[in-house]
């Protein structure tokens, strides 16, 4: 599948269905739905449990026409089909095969693309929706090489087609105010800081469909949802499978890719002893069970250290296989106090009783993100506490006023690599690996964007 040929004409359309005149940043989220001179053409490819909900929050907006949906699941393509056209939408339906998404990415009225597919889909599927002249909007996951990052990136940079990485977390409403804690100064020079993904999902990686969520111990053929591929990572591999989680929001904090860019890492992986417990021990397993037999090559902790160019640190730890509550531990610490999401707490020094962690309360308020603030009622009700509308538009308006995407294929690659270095670095016994400077040195001169959106740090 070529370039698109009309990619020039297709920016312009994007361009020209944005509000013009000095007071855009100025009118309220209604006023600017209520006025697009024309709806953006969105599709969706992968419609299950992560795909749907950006359908449903698609709805909600009177600026988006969902034109067409893809999915090779009848029955969540169904679901899909109900819940756009009782909201008055009319898609067309592609499910044929595992390459009928490259039917959808013909038609004329796309221009952009969301994509919530397992792991292995998003790089290829990514490549021939901005090929087909279509914007991208792409889930979270790791890469499988790094071949994949620089495919992203060569393929933006030729077709310069709208990119973003659909990192909801960076748009958490405690993760804004840190970062704008952050980006005033409260925590004086940032120096370490740490995040992770640490969520129990055993019950996500076994589904023998009796619920959505859990009740067996099956996985790939005779699995259920993400039971049907996402525990075969597990099986095969052995490094930081999902990393941006905990990455991306203080990423975003050190301005990575603008201004500062990461040197290297180091991973070390702990032995492999949960998902092979929780077969054993489940109702619908046991000793005896064909899978208590297998040998799961990822550990259940995954440690990796970062190096940025500019000398701070960042911890992640990819923590999935064992009994625990959820957490992404984060942390932000810089030459005047420290963040913690874990217990809630911050300490600044000469602010805070001596020694004595507070309540982060009262700063979380004082600090409330500006985008928060403005748009709190429309994103009441969204997934994830809100924030998964966040991300969204910041997609769509991005799009409607042809302005950079504040995360964008540069932050993909990165993250994503991430994946695959931590796997070499275990691999080689824990030793340092370089990161590829996915942004060619550009990282020196690129100027810090995120959350910056009509009110500047």
């Amino acid at each position: 599948m070529g370039i698109d040929t009309n990619t020039n004409d297709r920016r312009k359309f994007l361009k020209n269905t944005a509000i013009t005149g000095v007071g855009l940043s100025l009118l309220s989220p209604e006023m600017l739905f209520a006025q697009q001179k024309k709806k953006i053409k969105l599709a969706f490819i992968g419609v299950g449990a992560r795909g749907v909900n950006h359908v449903r929050l698609a709805l909600q907006r009177t600026d988006i026409e969902v034109t067409a949906i893809c999915d090779i699941d009848k029955k969540v393509l169904q679901r899909a089909k109900d819940m756009t056209e009782e909201a008055g939408h009319k898609p067309v339906l592609f499910g044929d095969g595992d390459y009928a998404y490259r039917k959808l990415l013909e038609r004329e009225d796309v221009d952009a693309v969301i994509i919530s597919t397992p792991w292995l889909w998003h790089t290829p599927m990514a490549v021939d929706t901005m090929k087909a002249g279509k914007a991208v909007g792409l889930e979270v996951a790791g890469a499988m090489d790094i071949k994949e990052c620089w495919d992203l990136v060569n393929v933006q940079e030729q077709t310069q087609m709208p990119f973003m990485i659909l990192e909801n977390v960076c748009y958490r409403r405690d993760v804004m105010a840190v970062f704008a804690m952050a980006k005033k100064g409260l925590f004086g020079e940032l120096v370490h800081l740490e995040g992770g993904y640490q969520h129990d999902l055993r019950h996500v990686k076994f589904n023998d469909g009796q619920q959505l969520y859990g009740g067996g111990v099956e996985f790939g053929e005779k699995g259920y949802s993400e039971a049907r591929w996402r525990t075969e990572h597990s099986v095969n591999r052995n490094g930081d499978l999902y990393p941006t989680h905990g990455l991306g929001p203080v990423h975003t904090m050190l301005d990575i890719n603008r201004g500062n860019r990461y040197a290297y890492l180091t991973s070390t992986a702990t032995k492999s002893r949960g998902l092979h417990n929780y077969i054993v021990n489940h109702p619908k397993g046991g000793k005896n069970h064909p899978n208590a037999d297998i040998e799961f090559k990822l550990g259940d902790i995954v440690t990796t250290v970062i190096k940025t160019a500019n000398d701070e640190t960042i911890t992640l730890n990819h923590d999935t296989n064992l009994p625990r509550p959820y957490s992404l531990g984060f942390r932000v610490q810089g030459t005047n106090g420290l963040w913690m999401d874990l217990n809630n707490s911050i300490y600044v020094e000469g602010v805070s009783p001596s020694h004595k962690w507070e309540s982060d309360e009262k700063y979380l308020k004082e600090y409330d993100h500006h985008l928060w603030r403005k748009h709190e009622k429309l994103a009441a009700g969204a997934g994830h506490g809100g924030m998964d509308f966040f991300v969204l538009n910041a997609f769509v308006e991005a799009l409607k006023r042809d302005a950079p995407m504040p995360l964008d294929v540069y932050d993909c690659a990165t993250w994503a690599a991430v994946t695959c270095l931590s796997e070499e670095s275990i691999l080689k016994g824990s030793e340092p690996v370089q990161f590829p400077d996915f942004t060619r040195g550009r990282w020196m001169k690129r100027k810090p964007i995120f959350g910056r959106e009509e009110v500047p740090f």
